[in-house]
């Protein structure tokens, strides 16, 4: 009679072990931690401090990895490279308040109002930028992705979910409203967020039309009025007046071309 040979299982090794049971930090330094803390003779409190103090560290930057991933930022200049002498006018105190994020915490909403290339976007983004730093979440859309999104779905039950998706954030940043026409059941959908967001979560929107153009955006539509209304109740409204960044960085950079030819 033939038996059949003894299966081994292989025992995992302690980093794996660590990993299993959610000690991710720890796991990928487990020898550069046990060196030093043998170097250090480091006591069995010190020991528990110290795998606690690794853990937290990781589990926020993992958090503030997702949060970012989620809030569908991209890219964008910081803050600190803004010119805040190139616009012709600028609230800059106003601005300067609302990257505090204190307009977060009273559920207010912030519009950024002007022309195209004034820089409007780029606020937008670092303010978006802080508070995902600050621990809250984020969702960064254009006015075109939100509408064509919300339009896309005939049944309800995905609708709401959808809706759901727009009003969770704590900062909700709707840009470019304005750059392109919609018919009357955009604005209705527009309303749908901005009536679920009121009062309790802060919408941050750029636009470069005055509210009173806005029904050249949405034209025939009888809900404009009571999303304007709500958008702007509790809200700080400030204009950015002044030419196109852009198009002086473009002449800037074609003169420079030029003069190394």
């Amino acid at each position: 009679m033939s038996f059949p040979a003894p299966t081994t299982t292989r025992t995992p090794d302690l980093k794996e072990q660590l990993a299993q049971i959610g000690l991710v930090a720890l796991a990928d330094c487990i020898d550069d931690f046990l060196a030093r803390a043998s170097k250090g003779r480091f006591s069995p409190r010190q020991v528990v401090e110290e795998i606690v103090r690794l853990e937290l560290t990781e589990g926020a930057k993992r958090s503030l990895e997702r949060r970012l991933e989620r809030s569908r930022i991209g890219r964008f200049k910081p803050i600190a490279d803004f010119d805040w002498n190139w616009p012709k006018k600028i609230e800059r105190d106003v601005i300067e308040r609302a990257l505090t994020l204190d307009f977060v915490e009273e559920h207010r909403n912030l519009v950024l109002l002007g022309a195209n290339g004034v820089g409007k976007t780029m606020i937008a983004k670092n303010l978006a930028y802080q508070a995902a730093l600050s621990g809250h979440s984020v969702l960064f859309v254009t006015a075109a992705e939100l509408l064509d999104d919300l339009r896309s779905e005939v049944a309800q039950t995905t609708f709401r979910r959808k809706l759901t998706k727009y009003a969770s954030p704590q900062i909700l940043v709707i840009d470019e409203v304005g750059y392109l026409s919609y018919d009357h059941h955009a604005a209705d959908l527009l309303y749908k967020v901005v009536d679920r967001r009121y009062e309790k979560k802060s919408i941050v929107l750029t636009t470069n039309l005055a509210f009173r153009d806005w029904n050249t955006v949405f034209p025939n539509a009888t809900s404009t009025a009571t999303l304007l209304d709500k958008l702007t109740h509790h809200a700080d409204v400030t204009m950015i007046e002044g030419d196109s960044y852009r198009v002086h960085e473009s002449q800037k950079e074609a003169a420079a071309r030029r003069k190394k030819k």
